[in-house]
């Protein structure tokens, strides 16, 4: 088995560890802010932000956690813990007894309205002001295009 694995080059090695580095760093960090911030969790905020990107502020639980790349289980019971804090709820579909919906509440956009300011923010001081805007057009189809590829491959 290991005559046939493709070990990655120096340069490879590099920019994926490089890469793996950024994205916890920048992530933790970003995580921390926010939660001291605004008292949203990463978690919180990535539901409330794809919420609010769709029409009327809901959808399914299966899509939500397909677009997040949460499992079944892990949805749930996020999904319970934001509805206690009042930020989201479920509703049932009525076109579909298995399926539900999360909806975000009044109280979920002031959270998101509050905390997406400061987000940006970070994001900004943390990453966007250390590259050039050619290197940002560059990660960007870079990223497009290993995202597509993912989804292409999504079970």
């Amino acid at each position: 088995m290991a005559e046939n694995v493709r070990w990655l080059t120096a340069d490879e090695q590099h920019a994926w560890r490089s890469f793996i580095r950024l994205h916890e760093k920048l992530g933790g960090r970003l995580s921390r802010l926010l939660q001291a911030e605004s008292n949203l969790s990463a978690a919180d905020f990535a539901v409330l932000v794809n919420l609010t990107d769709v029409p009327e502020g809901r959808q399914r639980y299966q899509d939500l956690a397909r677009s997040l790349e949460w499992e079944k289980s892990r949805m749930s019971h996020h999904i319970a813990r934001m509805a206690g804090r009042g930020l989201v709820v479920r509703e049932e579909c009525l076109e579909d007894a298995r399926g539900a919906f999360v909806v975000i509440t009044d109280r979920g956009r002031e959270a998101i309205a509050e905390a997406a300011p400061l987000h940006v923010e970070a994001v900004r001081a943390l990453f966007l002001d250390h590259v050039t805007p050619s290197e940002l057009r560059t990660l960007g189809q870079v990223s497009e295009r290993v995202v597509e590829k993912l989804d292409e491959d999504a079970p």
